[in-house]
């Protein structure tokens, strides 16, 4: 039989068939129902699929094929997929075996028996799974405070793969919504960090990436304290500031910008400086000014190196007890040490009161 290559698509495996003798030549094309209801089979993308099928005896001559052609006529491979094999565990089986299963195997596959009293066909359609995978994502970006930003996660798999989206900070905060975009208005400082994208369906463990987000901020003062300082001794103040980028610190004294000089250290690492005075004189009191700058903004504050008051120390109480002396000169001097000496005292000057009357007399 001769047939031509313009012949329609769709009774090419027919006429394949009929050229292997596996139909009647006089077998109308209707009574091979490959519409018929098919079971369905899934496999995961790089797994093994195998299709079932079974003869009734020996001599039934039986095919494979799929909508791009035969694959088996009997024991004869017309396929040229090295991936593609007879699995005959028995002599009534004819399955098919298809390793490393890719999406592009996915499709129906019939297999048709033909005995001498009629034909019969099996029809497997071949579902192919795939695991999810983030394609594409968003780089690491670095925005001002109070802009608009858009982050990004594209992800493939089979079935399609939900998308979740998590702000990886201290509380963990899980976005609504499943979708590729995540839109943040107006951020601040606080949603600065990592974002967290997850891609999940039911055939593997989800796939996820992460993007971080830097938000440039003006300096803020966080901590700066005054302190007392004695002559001689060594001194340091101290000021921190929040900013991103990190901030560049200047201090002033009055109005008079302060370098590592004359016995003065500045030192500024990170979000901190300090300012180290080695030996305290009288010059080194006042009003000292750090200032906080980064390329959004400035910010200052002010901080007072105080002169130390060492007190006098005290008398003890125990040294003021019952040994106390009070001294008086001329009449009427008392000099007490007990209640007894109170009472002479006393008495003696009623004693020179009388005489004094006496001598009037």
């Amino acid at each position: 039989m001769v047939w031509s290559w313009h012949a329609d698509r769709n009774q090419l495996p027919l006429l394949l068939l009929r050229l292997l003798c596996l139909l009647p030549t006089g077998l109308p094309v209707r009574s091979v129902d490959f519409n018929r209801s098919t079971d369905n089979i899934t496999v995961r993308q790089g797994d093994t699929a195998v299709l079932r099928c079974f003869i009734e005896d020996k001599s039934s001559k039986v095919a494979w094929l799929n909508r791009s052609g035969i694959i088996f006529a009997g024991q004869d491979k017309w396929s040229l997929d090295p991936r593609v094999e007879l699995d005959k565990r028995s002599h009534l089986e004819y399955s098919l075996r298809i390793q490393k299963v890719d999406v592009y195997d996915e499709g129906p596959y019939t297999c048709s028996v033909q005995t001498l009293q009629h034909t019969k066909t099996t029809q497997v359609y071949l579902i192919v799974q795939v695991p999810p995978k983030i394609s594409n994502i968003s780089a690491d970006i670095t925005v001002n405070e109070g802009n608009n930003v858009t982050l990004m996660c594209i992800a493939n798999g089979r079935p399609d793969p939900i998308i979740t989206w998590r702000h990886l900070n201290p509380t963990a905060r899980d976005f609504e919504g499943e979708e590729e975009f995540l839109d943040i208005l107006g951020i601040t400082r606080e949603q600065s960090g990592k974002y967290e994208c997850k891609a999940a369906n039911e055939v593997a463990s989800a796939d996820v990436k992460q993007v971080r987000v830097t938000v440039n901020y003006a300096p803020v003062i966080t901590e700066s304290k005054s302190i007392e300082a004695i002559i001689g001794k060594q001194a340091c103040l101290r000021c921190e500031a929040a900013a991103e980028p990190k901030p560049d610190f200047e201090w002033y004294k009055d109005d008079t910008r302060i370098n590592s000089a004359q016995g003065l250290d500045i030192k500024s690492m990170g979000n901190r400086s300090t300012l180290l005075v080695a030996n305290v004189t009288e010059e080194h009191y006042g009003n000292y000014t750090c200032v906080a700058a980064n390329k959004l903004g400035v910010t200052n504050t002010s901080l007072y190196l105080y002169k130390r008051v060492i007190a006098t120390k005290p008398i003890p109480a125990s040294e003021r007890g019952s040994n106390a002396h009070f001294k008086q000169k001329g009449p009427g001097t008392v000099m007490a040490d007990n209640g007894s000496a109170s009472l002479a005292a006393s008495l003696w000057l009623m004693v020179i009161s009388l005489f004094c009357l006496s001598c009037k007399c």
